[in-house]
C-alpha cells in the first residue's frame, strides 16, 4: 500500500462525487449536509440511537449486476468508509415530476408523521426494508422501526403507512439505481489496483484490500486503530472528540466478509455484520439470533460486527456470552502466523485482552449444535430493544439420564469483562433439574463475582437476574427437552 490519495469516491444517484481533502474523522451526515448539503438527513442523537439520520449504503452484489442495499446511522460512519459504495438520501427517493416514494406518499396519507424531524430516517429505514421484503409483516415493520425514535406520535400510523405502501408492488418500491450501476462498476474495476490511503498532517486512513495486505500494514503500524462497524469508534468520534492518527478499514477486505462452512463449526469472517450473522445461527441457535436482534436497531446490525463486539472487550457486550457458552474460538493472525485462542482465554481484564502487538481478529468460530446440545440465552435490559444489557446469561447444556452435563454457563454485566461461570457451572453439572436450587447458585454467584452496582442495575437486581435465569433454563430442561442417549 504505497500509493496514497486524499480522494474518497462514491456514488450518488448517478453522480461520482469525490470527496478530497475530508479529515479522515468526518462523519457521513456531516459531509452530507454542509457539503453535498443533503439537509434531509438529520441529526439527533449523534450516536446511533434515535435513528434521524438513517440512510441506505449499496454495494454491488458479487455478480456485479445489481445494487443490495443496508440501512446505516450516517452520524457514526466516517467518509472514507463510503469509497466504492453508493449512497442512497431521503431525497433520492424523488421520481419524475416529483412524484413521493410509496412510503412517503402512505407516510402522507396515513398521517404518520407530526413535527416530521423524525420522519426522513423513518422514511429511509421503511425504504430499505422493502428493498428486500416487499410484503414485510407487522413484525418485521416494528423490527425495521425499532432504530427510529418519534416523540410526537404512536407508531400505529407508520406500521399502517407501511402496509400501505407495499400495496404499489416491488416495482415501484425499488429504488432507481440504473445510473448508479455502470459507476459502481467503475469503481470495484479500480479499488484493487489503488486500494484508498489517505495521508495528511501525520494522520492516515488506510483500507487493504486483502488480509495479507492488512497484516503487513499492522505490523509496520501496531498502534493503529482497526474500524469495522465503526458503531463504537463513531460514537468515540462524536461525544468523545477522538480523533485516531492511524485508522485501518477492514470494509474492503474480502476474506474478511466470508462465512466458511468447516462442518462442525463456521468461521465467521471479522467484518461479517452482526445481520449476516443472525440470518446464519437463526435456525441452529434461535436464543443467540434473538440475542443478536436485540442488539441493536437494522442500521446498527449492518454495520456492527461480531469480532468487533469481541475485541471492543466491553463488561456488557451481548455477543460475549453467547459465544462463551457455545465454547467459541477466535482466529487471530500477526504478519503471516495465525492462532487459535478459546474466547474464554482472551480477556485478561476489563477492556484488556490477549492480542499481541500487530495481533488482529481474522475470524471467530462457532461450533455447530453437536447431539443432543441444548443452548439457552436471554437478555434483561431497562428497555426491550435497542438497550444495553443489565445482564445476558447463557447456557448450554446436555441431558443424560436426566442429569446435566458438559454444562457451560457465561454472563456479561457480572464482571469486568464477559466471562464463564465455573463454579455455577458445578452446582448445574451432574445433577438433575431437582437438584439445582437457589440457595447453591447464590452462593456460587457471590463466591465467583465482587460485588458492584452500575449504572444499569445494582449488584442486588442483577444477582438476582444471574439465579433466576439460570433456574429458568433449569425448569425448561426439566419440562421440554429430549434426552441424549446414554
Amino acid at each position: 500500500m504505497n500509493q496514497t490519495s486524499n480522494t474518497v469516491r462514491f456514488v450518488l444517484d448517478g453522480a461520482m462525487i469525490e470527496a478530497t481533502g475530508e479529515h479522515h474523522c468526518t462523519s457521513v451526515l456531516d459531509y452530507l449536509r454542509e457539503h453535498l448539503h443533503r439537509t434531509g438527513t438529520k441529526e439527533g442523537c449523534a450516536e446511533g440511537d434515535c435513528g434521524a439520520c438513517v440512510i441506505l449504503i449499496g454495494e454491488l452484489d458479487d455478480q456485479g449486476t445489481a445494487v443490495n442495499y443496508l440501512p446505516v446511522n450516517s452520524c457514526l460512519q466516517l467518509v472514507p468508509t463510503l469509497d466504492g459504495k453508493s449512497v442512497k438520501t431521503v431525497e433520492s427517493l424523488q421520481r419524475g415530476q416529483g412524484q413521493l416514494h410509496p412510503v412517503q406518499q402512505a407516510m402522507a396519507e396515513s398521517h404518520g408523521t407530526q413535527c416530521g424531524f423524525c420522519t426522513p430516517g423513518i422514511v429511509m429505514s421503511l425504504a430499505g426494508l422493502v428493498q428486500t421484503v416487499a410484503k414485510p409483516t407487522r413484525s418485521e415493520i416494528n423490527d425495521a422501526l425499532s432504530g427510529n425514535l418519534c416523540r410526537c406520535t404512536g407508531y400505529k400510523p407508520i406500521v399502517e403507512a407501511t402496509q400501505k405502501a407495499c400495496e404499489a408492488g416491488a416495482d415501484q418500491l425499488r429504488l432507481d439505481d440504473s445510473a448508479d450501476l455502470p459507476l459502481l462498476q467503475q469503481l470495484r474495476r479500480e479499488r484493487p489496483a489503488q486500494p484508498l490511503l489517505l495521508s495528511a498532517t501525520g494522520e492516515t486512513f488506510a483500507a487493504p484490500t486483502s488480509v495479507q495486505a492488512l497484516a503487513d500494514y499492522l505490523m509496520q503500524h501496531p498502534q493503529a486503530t482497526l474500524l469495522a462497524g465503526s458503531t463504537e469508534i463513531g460514537l468515540q468520534v462524536n461525544k468523545s472528540f477522538a480523533r485516531p492518527q492511524q485508522i485501518v478499514y477492514l470494509g474492503q477486505v474480502s476474506e474478511l466478509r466470508q462465512v466458511q462452512d468447516l462442518g462442525k463449526a463456521w468461521q465467521i469472517g471479522a467484518q461479517v455484520s452482526l445481520t449476516a450473522v443472525q440470518s446464519l445461527v437463526a435456525q441452529a441457535y434461535p436464543d443467540f439470533a434473538e440475542v443478536l436482534r436485540r442488539f441493536g436497531s437494522p442500521p446498527i446490525r449492518s454495520t456492527a460486527t461480531l469480532a468487533g463486539n469481541i475485541a471492543n472487550g466491553s463488561p456488557i457486550g451481548d455477543s460475549m456470552p453467547c459465544l462463551l457458552a457455545l465454547g467459541a474460538t477466535l482466529l487471530l493472525r500477526q504478519g503471516q502466523r495465525t492462532r487459535e485462542l478459546p474466547l474464554d482465554k482472551f480477556y485478561t481484564g476489563q477492556k484488556k485482552n490477549a492480542l499481541q502487538a500487530g495481533e488482529f481478529i481474522e475470524a471467530v468460530l462457532v461450533p455447530k449444535p453437536g447431539p443432543g446440545e441444548v443452548f439457552r440465552a436471554h437478555k434483561v435490559s431497562k428497555r426491550f430493544d435497542q438497550d444495553i444489557s443489565a445482564t445476558c446469561c447463557a447456557m448450554s447444556y446436555r441431558l443424560v439420564r436426566g442429569r446435566f452435563t458438559d454444562v457451560r454457563l457465561a454472563y456479561n454485566g457480572l464482571a469486568p469483562s464477559p466471562c464463564r461461570a465455573p463454579q455455577l457451572e458445578a452446582v448445574i453439572e451432574g445433577r438433575s433439574a431437582e437438584e439445582v436450587n437457589a440457595k447453591d447458585l447464590d452462593q456460587a454467584i457471590a463466591a465467583s463475582f465482587t460485588a458492584r452496582d452500575g449504572l444499569r442495575a445494582s449488584w442486588t437486581y442483577r444477582s438476582l437476574l444471574a439465579r433466576n435465569l439460570v433456574l429458568q433454563f433449569v425448569e425448561e430442561a426439566s419440562t421440554g427437552i429430549t434426552e441424549t442417549a446414554p
